[in-house]
């Protein structure tokens, strides 16, 4: 029996002359391609916003401004003190002023680095930005870099009230400058330095508490336990031990730098920081914790981008 095939027609099978090309309005980019340093300085400039809140919401202002204010509210007074009552020269130097303030900055710290890196793990963006044309180094300098700045700007700000109110009450304008050239220089170690503990700090867990609570843990235990060591150590008569115990914290090591080669009083007991060949201990010992804290940054980030 036979069985009669099935014919095509023109609804199965279009005829060529029908085929056609529908454009839907898609362009390709013919702008400028500005690559890699372009994409750092982006990311740079997006985390020193976000460290002050800025382009966030108006919860994320909060915390940042406010340690600012409180940083920032006591040079305001000691200046109106210097001006009303004439005084010859500042409550306090300008070296020391960090230092007196700690707590504060650690607190920043604390509450900022977890915000620059944490959410960026927690949510498994950090391979996103490795599909452009950055790269892991340029992802940690732009972090690092916008840490820094954001803690330069925290501490350094009330130097510059404090300079200003030193000039307005007529103080001793070479000493005044100097005086702040050295706070610059003391706040600008403290910030690169406090600013790569807390990146690697909050760099390894993607959990923004648990990087806060690390911080924090950090910067005060070892500043109590350094202090506390050095005052046991002093009372026992050891005076020679008490600047190597300074080592073993971040404050204490800006103070011992500052007190050898700034001029500055140390808050050590007695009032005695390390000698100069020792203060140069302190400054090898601040430049490998800075160079470590970035190589520690690249090895993280190494593994988290893959």
């Amino acid at each position: 029996m036979a069985v009669e095939q099935p014919t095509r027609t023109s609804a199965t099978v279009a005829p060529a002359g029908d085929t056609r090309i529908h454009d839907i309005g898609y362009r390709s980019y013919d702008g400028p391609r500005l690559g890699r340093s372009y994409a750092t300085r982006s990311l740079y400039s997006q985390s020193l916003r976000g460290s002050y809140g800025l382009g966030r919401s108006v919860k994320s202002k909060v915390l940042p401004m406010l340690l600012f204010v409180v940083m920032c509210v006591p040079a305001a007074i000691m200046v109106a003190v210097a001006v009303a009552t004439k005084a010859k020269d500042l409550p306090v130097d300008y070296t020391r002023y960090a230092i007196i303030m700690q707590a504060v900055i650690s607190l920043y710290v604390a509450s900022q680095a977890p915000q620059s890196v944490s959410r960026d793990l927690r949510f498994k963006t950090v391979p996103l930005y490795f599909s452009r044309p950055i790269e892991i180094a340029d992802y940690v300098r732009a972090k690092y870099a916008a840490l820094a700045s954001a803690l330069f700007v925290l501490t350094g700000a009330p130097l510059l009230v404090l300079y200003i109110g030193a000039l307005l009450a007529k103080l001793d304008f070479a000493d005044q400058t100097k005086g702040f050239a050295q706070g610059i220089v003391s706040v600008a170690l403290l910030s690169l330095l406090f600013a790569g503990i807390g990146l690697v700090i909050a760099s390894v867990t993607p959990r923004r508490g648990f990087g806060i609570a690390a911080v924090i843990a950090v910067m005060t235990i070892s500043y109590g336990a350094v202090s506390t060591l050095q005052a046991i150590a002093d009372t026992h008569g050891n005076t020679s031990a008490v600047p190597w115990i300074g080592l073993f914290s971040p404050v204490t090591l800006i103070d011992g730098v500052q007190a050898a080669f700034l001029g500055a009083t140390s808050a050590f007991p007695g009032g005695v920081g390390p000698s100069k060949g020792e203060g140069v201990v302190y400054v090898l010992v601040v430049l490998g914790l800075i160079a470590a804290s970035y190589g520690l940054l690249l090895r993280r980030y190494k593994k988290v981008g893959l």
